[in-house]
């Protein structure tokens, strides 16, 4: 057993050296066979436990949770640290002289007339300091592994910002109903994969719908999974009750169930 001092309280130091010592010879083996590829859904997880802690307004648990979040940050920065390329300090020291630099208005000597002026001016400072010299460049640099529908939004707001976008929500629907359209005629010629280039189509003007209409498709999309969810619920139970087979049931008689599920 390692030398370590047993304290009521710790702090984020104890908590850097804590995963130095589980990664060290004589420590857990299970973290220090671990690698960025390894443990990189792990990171994923726990961002995703922090947004129900938040959702559900729990701050005991969201309290937990940021830990867990954290604790992903300190095992990175661990990994790097063994292979002599940063550590934890590097990362603090990153983080915050980005502040720095993309808030000004606190900082410096800029003023600003309000929210819009701060997103504006984080948008231009962060495009300099990654040498972005245009449009397609900045948004080649939003990640392709975010989630479909983010990364769709985040694109259309960058072309939109330089004036490539629609005058008002009418033109967003007329294109959704467009790529409808030929979406159904793709199904109809049997061609798959312009099917999937299609369906993919339809959902990209979907959200830039959503983006006009100010509703976070993201967040949207989980509202009406969760409504299909609690619907489906309800048809469930109205079937045994009445002791209808799903599987065997017509589509029509399974429809009046759904009918009177989203009467309830």
């Amino acid at each position: 057993m390692t030398d370590f001092e047993f304290k009521d309280s710790y702090d984020v130091r104890d908590l850097v050296e804590i995963m130095r010592i589980l990664r060290a010879p004589g420590g857990c083996p299970w973290d220090a066979e671990q690698t960025h590829e390894s443990i990189k859904k792990n990171l994923i997880e726990e961002t995703y436990e922090v947004i129900e802690a938040i959702n559900k307004n729990d701050k005991e648990l969201l309290c937990e949770e940021l830990g867990d979040l954290l604790m992903q940050v300190v095992f990175h920065a661990q990994m790097e640290r063994e292979s002599g390329e940063f550590d934890f300090d590097a990362v603090s020291d990153g983080v915050c002289k980005k502040l720095i630099e993309r808030h000004p208005h606190v900082f410096g000597e800029v003023s600003i007339s309000g929210v819009d002026d701060v997103l504006t001016n984080w948008d231009a400072i962060k495009r300099k300091s990654k040498g972005q010299k245009s449009t397609t460049e900045s948004m080649l640099s939003v990640p392709r592994e975010l989630p479909a529908l983010m990364r769709a939004t985040k694109l259309q707001k960058k072309a939109a910002d330089v004036g490539f976008d629609w005058d008002d929500v009418s033109g967003a629907l007329d294109k959704l109903e467009e790529e409808i359209s030929e979406l159904r005629q793709a199904i109809d010629n049997k061609d798959s994969a312009n099917i999937s280039e299609e369906l993919g189509d339809v959902l990209f003007s979907a959200v830039n719908v959503s983006r006009f209409v100010k509703t976070d498709a993201e967040e949207a999309l989980t509202a009406s999974s969760d409504k299909f969810l609690s619907r489906f619920t309800e048809v469930e139970k109205l079937a045994k009750e009445r002791n209808i087979d799903m599987k065997s049931a017509g589509i029509d008689e399974l429809d009046k169930l759904w009918d009177e599920a989203k009467a309830k």
